[in-house]
This record gives structure tokens, C-alpha cells and sequence, in this order.
């Protein structure tokens, strides 16, 4: 069976819409404004890119990425290399971009769960926040990669959905402050 990572940067608040300056969200870019760079709290998206085996994302984060990440060889050859699954009611073959490796559009949260059955390895949930929420409410991410930072946000995406449900125990296998505020903090699901 392979493991389903959402990986995310959230405000305090649990905001993770335009995290790195996309247009037409008001704080866009958050960030990076205002709060000081420390490369060693990004080291775990290096250790993704390395250890992740396919990437994940819905229909508008594919269409934010697909135009950009290809080009950009130097920050994600990893991720530019492995294939990626887009999941989509209506994404068409021909609507996917070439030249980006072997990308497949998948349906519904049982093709996801079909694909969770499959051998391989890792699987990296990217952006997306309305298919992480629908995810997690389904029972299907199985850890969460989160880059916390010192801010609050107020309105706009959020990771968690407000669904009335059963409680859902997290176990944190790996914790780190960083003098920027930055938090990292990695949790499996308790199934």
C-alpha cells in the first residue's frame, strides 16, 4: 500500500492559500514577507522530492504548476521527474501539458484509493487545499509534512475542513523549531 503525504506551508490560523506570491489572493506570497529566510526549514522539501515516488495536486494547482515547474530544473528536478497524478472531474487528456513526465488524471476518491492499493512508493499531495480537505475527510492521507509560520491570515484557504467528524488521533514523528518562527511538523494518521 502507498502512503499518502499532504505537505503543505499554513499560517497559524490554518490558512494555505498562495503560499508563494500566486495572484489574486491578498496576502499572496506570506511566506516570504516579513519573515526571515532559513534554508534549513526547507530541508524537507528536498527530503520530498527524494523520497517521494509521484506527486498528487487537483485541477487548479495542476493548472498553476503545469506552466511553471517544468522550467524551473534547478529548484524541482525531483518532482519534475516523478509522475504526477492530477485529480480532476473535468480536466481532459488533451488540457495536460507535455513535456512534464507521465501525468494521469484521476476521477473520483475511489480511483485514489485504487491508487493507494497499487506497489510503489510515496505519494506527495502538492497545493490543492480543496483535495486535501476532501482527503482527509475521506480517510485517505496517511501523513501530513507542515511547514507552520508565525502568522495569522484570517480569511482564505484552509487545510482542515469545518465537516463534523470523528475525532482523528495524530502521532508526531518529527518536530523542529526554527529561529525564524518557522514550526515543522511531521504527524501520521492513527488508523
Amino acid at each position: 500500500m502507498r502512503t499518502l503525504i499532504a505537505t503543505a506551508f499554513v499560517s497559524l490560523d490554518g490558512v494555505v492559500e498562495a503560499p508563494g506570491g500566486e495572484p489574486g489572493y491578498r496576502n499572496s506570497g506570506w511566506t516570504f514577507k516579513d519573515i526571515e529566510f532559513d534554508a534549513a526549514a526547507y530541508e524537507i522539501k528536498n527530503r520530498e522530492q527524494d523520497e517521494a515516488t509521484a506527486m498528487m495536486m487537483g485541477r487548479a494547482s495542476y493548472q498553476a504548476f503545469s506552466p511553471v515547474w517544468p522550467g524551473m530544473t534547478e529548484d524541482f528536478p525531483g518532482y519534475n521527474a516523478m509522475p504526477k497524478y492530477v485529480v480532476s472531474t473535468t480536466l481532459r487528456d488533451e488540457d495536460l501539458v507535455s513535456g512534464w513526465g507521465e501525468i494521469t488524471i484521476l476521477r473520483s476518491l475511489d480511483d485514489i484509493a485504487a491508487l493507494k492499493e497499487t506497489e510503489g512508493g510515496p505519494i506527495i499531495i502538492h497545493g490543492s487545499a480543496t483535495l486535501n480537505r476532501n482527503l482527509s475527510d475521506a480517510g485517505l492521507i496517511d501523513r501530513y509534512h507542515l511547514l507552520l509560520f508565525p502568522v495569522l491570515l484570517g480569511a482564505g484557504k484552509r487545510l482542515f475542513s469545518d465537516t463534523d467528524k470523528n475525532k482523528q488521533n495524530l502521532t508526531v514523528v518529527e518536530n523542529e523549531s526554527y529561529a525564524n518562527g518557522i514550526q515543522k511538523l511531521v504527524c501520521d494518521v492513527v488508523r
